[in-house]
């Protein structure tokens, strides 16, 4: 059977609804918190799959967690193999400063759920199954696009919300994974502040999430799924 390992930044992020196309198309699903001692001894070109998690650290924070550097190395390797990788939130970040780009704090929060413009080009990617479907954002920090990738999506707020490269790489700056798992109600806990500064409240959030959560998911599940079936054999 194929592996697919999980990296989790912190506890509260994990794969989510991503967890069901990817079980689905014949992967056997590992995770490994970066707080594991074995992580700094892993070859990340090893799994059939990649995927990299949210977390609330930038890229750029790596004084502070001293892993990122470790693991922006490993991932560089995988990269250059051109080994199937996916990234969310921090994962896409993390992807696109391996491929050179700058990472940066940008001038907004961009917290709650609305749609993506997916690019012409984009128009039968995997992307396409997010057209018009609210999805959750929930970050402040952003990136240059990496040379060599292409833009499939864009936000009112950030351009840069989702980019390939080739068929083997997909970054996703959104969480079309959220919306069903219990574990928004820890994010919130976590980062009100977040909710705040983004113009929102706890209470229109939660409402949201219940109401256009279960059509994020499944939309993003179906995203997943095409990903998936059209990675090189």
């Amino acid at each position: 059977m194929k592996r697919a390992l999980i990296i989790r930044h912190v506890p509260y992020e994990g794969v989510a609804g991503y967890r069901a196309p990817i079980e689905a198309a014949g992967y056997d699903v590992d995770r490994i918190d970066v707080s594991d001692p074995a992580f700094s001894a892993l070859d990340l070109r090893e799994p059939d799959l990649l995927i990299m998690m949210g977390g609330p650290m930038g890229v750029y924070e790596q004084d502070r967690h001293p892993w990122i550097t470790c693991q922006l190395r490993r991932l560089r390797q995988r990269l250059e193999a051109e080994r199937p990788t996916l990234g969310v939130c921090f994962g896409a970040q993390m992807i696109a400063a391996a491929l050179g780009s700058d990472v940066y704090a940008g001038p907004v929060k961009e917290v709650g759920f609305h749609p993506v413009t997916i690019h012409p080009n984009a128009a039968a990617s995997p992307l396409q199954h997010l057209a018009e479907v609210p999805v959750l954002h929930w970050h402040g920090d952003t990136f240059a696009l990496p040379e060599g990738t292409e833009l499939l999506a864009s936000s009112h707020i950030y351009d840069h919300q989702a980019f390939r490269r080739g068929p083997n790489l997909l970054a996703l700056q959104f969480h079309a994974e959220m919306g069903e798992d219990e574990r928004f109600n820890a994010w919130i806990e976590e980062w009100p502040e977040s909710v705040i500064e983004a113009g929102g409240t706890e209470a229109d959030l939660r409402e949201a999430h219940d109401r256009l959560g279960p059509q994020a998911v499944a939309a993003g599940r179906q995203m997943i799924a095409q990903w998936l079936a059209e990675l090189p054999a």
